[in-house]
């Protein structure tokens, strides 16, 4: 029996195992819906208030359950719009499929109304794209794209199919199961034993692990390796939550903003084992400086990242849950007393640095600017500061819950703070840093798991995708929204004060903006707060509605992330307190 493409299309992402879609309609996938909305009982789709809140929470619901993603755009500016949320997908290598409609095949080329070329605009930020122009190809071109979505590192691969190919009528014979992902590489055994040697060799063991970690589900394998030899363990931000943030020897995120005993227990290290991680410039600092003081071995499934940023001693592609199995099962169990003894030094001295940093925020009243906290009347001692913010929430939520973060100082406090447990319970943008990821991201998440899911977000960040609002209070998804509202643009302030001369040019916000009546506009809940008291009394209202309850905290706007390696700079400079 012949059906149409747009009827193939859906049949097709049924028989991926696709669930929910997340989209937005228009004229050239106004057959596409059509088909979804016969289909409504088989597929759910969840209609954004823009299609780049479409396309993060695609990415949120592959976060969350890593599954492939799927987000619908019409033509033309409805494709453009879903580009920064591909791009998100593809710095942090989720697994997404777009399908964009466009203009019918005779009419491509044209000028025509509402026609771009968003295959030549994708292809940079793509592990592959399809224009479709021939209808008996379109269920295969499907397969392929959910199948290398999903294949190796992971990561977003857009469809675009015109009117004409959408319409037209072909047979289709379904496929009895998902495409499964094509052959995984596993690392040369004589690569592991080269690892084993220098680990066994070593005295101060380093392991450092990236979002490869989670994506190969290898959790689980770091925490076996890192016990047998004796090792502290460190991530990148795309790291976080593949190992309890509790785990002993876990010290933290390193890098820019990473915790003190993390980056320095890095460079201190005489052998760095790096899982799944890509050595990015917020990771590292400056490079030549990064790895002065120790060996570096490097595994990771994408053979392009190996010796790409920071040359390794030896680099080893293949699976990662694999190649940990086999490692550890190489390697002698050993203990390092000395290096377990200074790791402790290291910790407590993050501490009183810490401690420091916090009480020298708290003595000052800033008056720099039109900020919120100017306005509370509210002594600087007796001010929410942003640590005690993540420890109020996270105390009212569980190990389940999904924490979604947008870009900014916020997000950056959350990754040092917020007590994570499990895998895939947290979703941020690293790669592209988008300010506007948190909102969409969080509404995906609370989809696919059907869990409360919660958003720590700046008033800056907020500000880029609020209309999402409308998604999730339509939806009735129970979501907290936690606004760290500072009054400025946080993290591009600090910058400016610490290394621009106090020049704060188009920083400070000076918005109206009165985010408890905006939440009540869009039928969610909301509050304001400005202490630890009110901030209690919030949160234990947020997590017990059945719906999306915005609290608004008022943060002091010279509250700095700390610590931080200056732009260009090492450890051997880091910033630890601000005098």
């Amino acid at each position: 029996m012949k059906i149409s493409g747009a009827k193939i299309v859906v049949e097709t992402l049924i028989e991926q195992g696709c669930d929910t879609v997340f989209g937005y309609p228009g004229g050239q996938v106004i057959n596409l819906f059509d088909e979804l909305w016969l289909c409504r009982d088989r597929i759910n789709h969840v209609l954004a208030a823009h299609e780049q809140g479409a396309s993060h929470a695609a990415d949120g619901y592959a976060r969350a359950t890593g599954k492939v993603g799927v987000v619908i755009a019409t033509s033309g500016p409805g494709a453009t719009n879903i580009v920064t949320g591909i791009a998100t997908a593809f710095l942090d290598s989720v697994p997404m499929v777009a399908i964009t409609g466009n203009v019918p095949c005779d009419l491509i080329g044209r000028d025509s109304f509402q026609e771009v070329d968003i295959v030549g605009i994708t292809m940079p930020v793509t592990k592959h794209n399809f224009i479709v122009k021939d209808v008996a190809e379109l269920a295969d071109t499907l397969r392929t794209a959910f199948r290398i979505a999903k294949s190796g590192r992971p990561g977003p691969v857009l469809v675009d199919i015109p009117k004409d190919v959408q319409v037209a009528l072909c047979e289709f014979t379904p496929n009895a199961q998902p495409v499964i992902p094509y052959p995984l590489t596993f690392a040369h055994e004589d690569k592991l034993a080269q690892a084993a040697e220098l680990i066994n060799s070593c005295e101060r063991p380093y392991i450092y692990f990236g979002g490869g970690v989670i994506s190969g589900k290898a959790s689980a394998e770091v925490i076996a390796l890192a016990d047998k030899i004796d090792s502290p363990v460190g991530c990148s931000l795309m790291g976080l939550s593949a190992v309890p943030s509790d785990n002993p020897r876990f010290l933290g995120m390193q890098g820019m903003h990473g915790h003190y005993a993390s980056s320095i227990a890095e460079d201190e290290a005489d052998l760095v084992i790096t899982l799944g991680a890509r050595f990015s410039d917020r990771a590292t600092g400056n490079k030549q400086r990064f790895a002065k003081n120790f060996k570096l071995i490097h595994i990771d499934i994408d053979g392009a990242e190996l010796h790409k940023n920071i040359p390794a001693n030896l680099a080893i592609q293949g699976d990662i849950r694999d190649a940990l199995e086999r490692l550890t099962a190489m390697v002698e169990e050993k203990k390092h007393p000395e290096w377990s003894a200074r790791i402790e030094e290291l910790k407590a001295e993050e501490i009183r640095r810490t401690e420091n940093a916090l009480s020298s925020t708290a003595e000052k009243d800033c008056g720099n600017c039109a900020a919120p906290c100017d306005k509370s009347g509210i002594p600087a001692k007796d001010r929410l500061n942003p640590y005690t913010i993540i420890d109020i929430i996270s105390s009212h939520a569980d190990e389940n819950t999904v924490v979604a973060t947008d870009v900014g100082q916020h997000q950056m406090w959350a990754a040092q703070r917020y007590p994570l447990k499990k895998p895939r319970t947290f979703l941020t943008s690293g790669g592209l840093g988008t300010m506007g990821y948190g909102m969409g991201a969080a509404i995906g998440a609370a989809v696919a798991t059907g869990r409360r899911t919660l958003l720590f977000t700046g008033d800056g960040s907020f500000g880029m995708n609020l209309n999402e609002l409308a998604t999730a209070v339509s939806q009735k998804l129970p979501l907290v929204v936690v606004i760290m509202n500072n009054g400025v643009l946080g993290m591009v302030r600090q910058w400016q004060t610490l290394f621009f001369n106090k020049h704060y040019s188009n920083t400070t916000l000076d918005r109206k903006t009165d985010f408890v009546k905006l939440a009540e506009a869009f039928g969610a809940k909301g509050t304001r707060v400005s202490t630890a008291e009110e901030l209690e009394k919030a949160a234990a209202e947020a997590f017990s509605y059945n719906g999306t309850f915005v609290i608004d905290c008022v943060v002091d706007c010279d509250e700095f992330v700390l610590p931080m390696l200056p732009p260009g700079g090492s450890v051997d400079n880091i910033i630890t307190e601000i005098k």
